[in-house]
């Protein structure tokens, strides 16, 4: 396993080759590397649109242009649910229209159509938690802070995302057939609300709650086509996910 990365600093774990996907001169590497499998993982390092440019659809085509002499067997793209604009709390799946409502979700969409034609597999994730990925549990203990509004969630815990995407790569190796496209998410979507409260309570905040608002707006993701696949969630809603994330970190009551 070879991991390219803007940083010089190396990877924990795997080979590391320096190179930004937004300087196709910086690629050549990737022309010696000749990769069975390609998984486009990036961060925009701005909430711009010209940051979401560069690294979503700029960046894969010139990714996909070092690799024309000896293309992968197969690309996994990893998304985002922005790509679904929808905000009055639909249920929403593979199937469903992507319209973006904003530019990130554009442009991940924009990048997504650079892979029709060849073999390739989005995945489109959900909310990411887990170890490092704390901004609930913070959230939680301010509750003078929660949002006014009560709107659908949905996430996915690293581990899971992580783990889904392994066996997708061993399938392909394998010479299993996969689908062009996953909503990777949990079983449970739920209100924020609901969510930050249970955390709460598990914390121990002394602190009042606010009177909870009407659910209303954000979407609700079905993981239809994970289910299918035969992956087993390790953490299937938020309650199994925020409880461990909670162990881990060794956060107490009070």
């Amino acid at each position: 396993m070879t991991g390219l990365r803007r940083s010089n600093r190396a990877l924990p774990d795997i080979a590391t080759l320096q190179g930004d996907v937004g300087l196709p001169e910086s690629l050549r590497s990737l022309v010696d590397l000749r990769p069975d499998i390609l998984v486009y993982t990036v961060a925009a390092d701005a909430q711009t649109d010209e940051s979401y440019r560069r690294h979503y659809p700029e960046g894969l085509r010139n990714v996909l242009q070092a690799l024309q002499t000896a293309p992968p067997r197969h690309v996994f793209f990893i998304s985002s649910t922005r790509v679904y604009g929808v905000d009055d709390g639909r249920w929403l799946d593979e199937e469903s229209p992507a319209q973006p409502a904003d530019f990130g979700g554009e442009r991940l969409l924009e990048a997504e159509r650079l892979l029709h034609g060849i073999s390739a597999t989005v995945l489109r994730l959900s909310g990411i938690y887990g170890p490092g990925r704390t901004r609930m549990l913070k959230l939680a203990r301010a509750p003078h802070q929660w949002p006014s509004t009560n709107t659908w969630t949905n996430r996915i815990h690293r581990d899971d995302a992580a783990a889904f995407i392994a066996m997708l790569i061993d399938r392909v190796l394998k010479g299993e057939a996969i689908q062009s496209c996953y909503v990777v998410t949990d079983n449970a979507p739920a209100p924020q609300h609901e969510v930050l409260s249970w955390i709460a309570h598990q914390l121990g905040i002394a602190e009042p709650m606010p009177v909870l608002p009407p659910v209303a707006g954000g979407k609700r993701l079905s993981n239809r086509l994970m289910q299918a696949s035969g992956y087993e969630l390790q953490y299937p809603d938020y309650k199994a996910g925020y409880a461990a994330l909670i162990a881990s970190e060794g956060h107490t009551h009070g």
